[in-house]
């Protein structure tokens, strides 16, 4: 497990030092809620032993992930290229741990096709709700 014993924020970027002595960042445009967060909204996080959470933006960040090259998965490219989809709100739906989807996004956790599958069968689930809607 990594250990982080400081977590700062700069204009463009969070970052980690650890108790090994190592540093990394993760850039906010990497990310479309922190890109698009305010000072404020980004320096109000909380931390535990695996990463960061900004509960104001729904958004985590596993302290892993700054270290590993990440593969840009189908559903990275998806979450990133509509931001409005809620990560916690699609993990509540299956079950699922919010961090362990937030990793099989970030790429730092690999997905099984049946797992991907049944995200994407959640998204469209919840696509298929919003076309019901009557104005």
């Amino acid at each position: 497990m990594i250990q982080v014993d400081k977590i700062w924020t700069t204009d463009t970027a969070v970052w980690i030092h650890t108790t090994d002595g190592r540093e990394a960042c993760e850039k906010f445009a990497d990310y479309p809620r922190l890109k698009a967060a305010t000072t404020q909204q980004r320096n109000n996080y909380k931390t535990d032993d695996f990463g960061i959470r900004w509960e104001d933006i729904d958004e985590d960040l596993s302290f892993e992930g700054f270290f590993e090259e990440k593969e840009r998965t189908r559903l990275y490219k998806i979450f990133m290229e509509n931001p409005v989809l809620n990560a916690s709100a699609i993990a509540r739906r299956m079950g699922m741990k919010q961090s362990l989807l937030a990793a099989y996004i970030s790429g730092t956790k690999k997905l099984s096709p049946e797992r991907e599958r049944a995200i994407l069968d959640v998204i469209k689930q919840i696509g298929a709700e919003l076309l019901q809607l009557t104005a």
